[in-house]
């Protein structure tokens, strides 16, 4: 007999299909496939598709947030803050999400589906949130630079999917350029 499959596993599998074969692979049976498992393991920890795929979201949200403000927050100052930040954009999914990187995927998946569209909106909502927090922090009080630097972020790990180009030194060099620019505005 296997390895009892827990619903991170199943979750951490949905991520990988997504990021793999797209949306239409979100479904209890090629999941089981791609396990080598039973619809039944499935069902024992999804009512049904839809669950799946909202706990898949809930998973992504924790992670795309929560645990990101965690780690930035143990930085000491608001710059250190941003610059941190920005290398854990550049780095992409953390290695206990299975190394995945499921963003790109998830706002193309957002495109078709209003559920993942309203959390992606959300998350993005939340994260330029903080963002504008960390510049209003050192005196950045202008919201169109959170959008110009969230816009890098989300755009520079789109890119990464691509390329395979690492992105920290890129991300570094914006946060630098709008902080010095800001003190020479002073």
């Amino acid at each position: 007999m296997g390895k009892r499959l827990s619903k991170d596993d199943w979750i951490k599998a949905g991520f990988q299909a997504l990021t793999e074969a797209g949306p239409k692979a979100l479904k209890a049976e090629p999941l089981a496939r791609r396990l080598g498992t039973t619809k039944g393991s499935f069902y024992w920890h999804f009512d049904d598709v839809s669950a799946f795929q909202t706990a898949m979201m809930e998973t992504w949200e924790t992670r795309a947030y929560a645990e990101i403000v965690t780690l930035v927050e143990q930085q000491g100052t608001a710059v250190r803050k941003l610059r941190e930040l920005a290398q854990i954009a550049a780095a992409g999914a953390p290695e206990d999400f299975g190394g995945i990187a499921a963003e790109p995927s998830i706002r193309a998946w957002a495109r078709e589906n209003p559920e993942v569209a309203k959390a992606v909106s959300q998350i993005d909502a939340k994260r330029m949130a903080y963002v504008q927090e960390l510049f209003d922090a050192v005196g950045l009080t202008n919201p169109e630079l959170t959008r110009v630097l969230y816009a890098a972020f989300v755009g520079m790990e789109e890119l990464s999917t691509h390329d395979g180009q690492t992105n920290g030194p890129a991300l570094g060099t914006l946060v630098d350029l709008i902080l010095a620019l800001h003190e020479a505005d002073r």
